[in-house]
């Protein structure tokens, strides 16, 4: 596979990555080793990052929609993933708000379904 999309089921930014793993193909076995015994290296950008978007994303609590709502198309690190959430910007709020209100609907709508299937049978 392609060296990107390695890095993106590896969950780490393939600018960030050392040239030895973006230089060539990666196959399904190194991929599997990879995740099932990091090196350093990896294990360091998993750790500190940069991260990529769903990376970031997914650490804030939020949307990768909610990232591009706010403006925000760098990588960003831990440090500054963990700044964001100690003292949280008015966008980052309001987006974890929406976040919150998505995945109640997603739930209340999975009970309703439950409910419906249950009294069928």
């Amino acid at each position: 596979m392609k060296a990107e999309t390695a890095a993106k089921k590896l969950g780490i930014l393939l600018a960030a990555a050392p040239a030895e793993f973006s230089d060539h193909p990666i196959t399904r076995d190194e991929v599997d080793a990879l995740q099932a015994d990091p090196p350093e290296w990896l294990a360091t950008l998993r750790r500190e990052g940069p991260h990529p978007r769903p990376v970031v994303a997914a650490k804030l609590g939020i949307s990768n929609s909610g990232l591009a709502r706010a403006g925000v198309t760098d990588a960003l690190t831990t440090a500054e993933i963990k700044a964001l959430l100690a003292a949280p910007p008015a966008w980052l709020v309001e987006e974890r708000a929406t976040q919150a209100a998505v995945r109640a609907e997603k739930q209340r709508v999975a009970e309703r379904d439950r409910e419906r299937a249950a009294r069928s049978e």
